[in-house]
């Protein structure tokens, strides 16, 4: 007997807590005041809540009025108070349907008590009136499509509360039309609820694909930054060997040097060696696992008939116009443009298979132009990425930007497409600024791309 009590204390303080939380979900609506169905992309869509609303209340309001005076016998006056008190706050529900909620809670309250004394009351729907759950239906559908979860389970909880305490008052007046209300109330508060819901999925999963989509464009850009970075290692080193030898043998190989002079050639030999071994200590950390295939020596444009003939055996009639006297270029342009070669050709194979292939190398003193233009594709085309995610682009675009060139790449008006690369073979006329410009365009293999690097 003792633990009755007891027992329902903490019953009640339980109901306590449950009430103090509801009542804080009550009060505490969204911030939002966007209108409902805002974000959707038809304009009828958006203009939907608005009509609704309008149409609602342009025909509650009337019908209410005349119910309650004629039906209910309910004073005018005061029956023209409750039905706007019912009706107009639906307007406000299409951008504060929480606001709208308590406004209209409070008079469908305050009418099912203004009923309970009226004459005509008997026999008739009672506590909320026909109007009443039409309109509240229309409030439950703004608040599901705006409100949290728990804050609609406290709405739905505090309209089922509200019937149980009118059937405990007047069980003579009441028809059930409460547990209609509340069970209604609760389906369309759990239907729009979860369209809701599923729509803040969707848009959250949109944007960590757009996030993914710029971090995996990111990704690409440092790997072909890396991979270059590792190729441009066996040149810059060959270099720093030849001055090595040069700086250690220039003793031995001119006469009657001085002292000082030889001292500046050993010191010349050793910064070179030093500057070798930070160099392999840099490449260490650049290179990937496994690309032990890395240390091969870097190709230069004397590979590239390999190229065009490897293109021919993969199904792709392509051709080579190579200028003679190209042996002197420099080593980073040399390598550039073999590789501009390959991935271009590598793109043809993937993206224009059997297209016609011609690769034109040539200079003109001052620069080195690359030229791989094919036509339209005679199988099916897989199109290059719109956005320039690809590799081929970007390994094309880093290349030209570290040789101080310029890159035009784009379709052509017959199908094809063109890579255009144009490199100064003389380090001292790149500027000392560039640009980057791109004008995207829907073609069969590709899109159009302008890049202009400065060192």
């Amino acid at each position: 007997m003792a633990d009755q009590p007891d027992l329902r204390r903490r019953m009640t303080g339980a109901a306590r807590r449950a009430a103090r939380v509801v009542a804080a979900d009550l009060g505490s609506p969204s911030e939002s005041t966007a209108a409902l169905l805002g974000g959707a992309r038809s304009r009828w869509v958006r203009l939907l809540p608005y009509v609704v609303a309008v149409g609602l209340v342009s025909s509650l309001l009337p019908v209410g009025v005349t119910v309650m005076t004629q039906d209910y016998g309910l004073n005018g006056a005061l029956a023209g108070a409750l039905a706007t008190a019912q009706s107009a706050p639906l307007l406000l529900a299409v951008r504060r349907p929480m606001h709208a909620w308590w406004i209209v809670f409070t008079a469908d309250v305050v009418t099912a008590f203004a009923l309970l004394g009226a004459d005509g009351t008997e026999g008739r729907t009672w506590p909320w009136t026909p109007m009443a759950v039409v309109g509240y239906l229309f409030l439950m559908a703004a608040l599901g499509l705006r409100e949290p979860r728990r804050r609609l389970v406290a709405v739905w909880l505090a309209t089922g509360a509200a019937g149980l305490m009118f059937e405990l008052v007047s069980q003579r007046h009441s028809d059930g039309v409460h547990l209609l209300l509340f069970v209604l109330s609760g389906v369309v508060l759990a239907l729009t609820g979860t369209l809701r819901e599923r729509d803040e999925v969707r848009r959250r999963l949109l944007v960590q694909e757009t996030i993914s989509e710029t971090e995996r464009a990111q990704r690409t850009l440092l790997e072909e930054r890396t991979r270059i970075a590792r190729e441009l290692h066996d040149v810059v080193a060959h270099h720093m060997s030849v001055i090595t030898v040069q700086a250690d043998s220039a003793p031995y190989r001119i006469d009657g040097l001085p002292e000082a002079a030889r001292a500046e050639f050993a010191s010349i030999a050793s910064g070179a060696r030093e500057s070798l071994t930070e160099m392999r200590r840099l490449l260490a950390v650049l290179r990937s696992d496994g690309a032990d295939g890395e240390r091969m020596p870097q190709p230069g444009l004397e590979r590239a008939q390999q190229l065009v003939e490897a293109t021919v055996r993969a199904g792709v009639p392509a051709e080579l116009s190579l200028q003679t006297g190209l042996d002197g270029l420099p080593d980073t342009v040399g390598l550039s443009a073999y590789r501009i070669v390959q991935e271009a050709l590598a793109n043809v194979v993937r993206h224009a298979p059997g297209a016609p292939t011609r690769v034109s190398v040539s200079s003109d003193g001052s620069h080195l132009t690359v030229l791989v233009v094919n036509g339209p594709p005679s199988g099916p085309v897989s199109p290059l990425e719109g956005t320039g995610t690809g590799h081929g682009l970007v390994g094309m675009r880093e290349r030209v930007r570290l040789t101080g060139g310029t890159l035009d790449t784009g379709p052509l008006p017959d199908g094809g497409f063109r890579v255009a690369a144009r490199m100064p073979l003389d380090p001292g006329s790149t500027g000392s600024t560039g640009s980057t410009g791109s004008t995207g365009s829907t073609g069969s293999t590709g899109h159009n791309e302008r890049i202009e690097g400065g060192s």
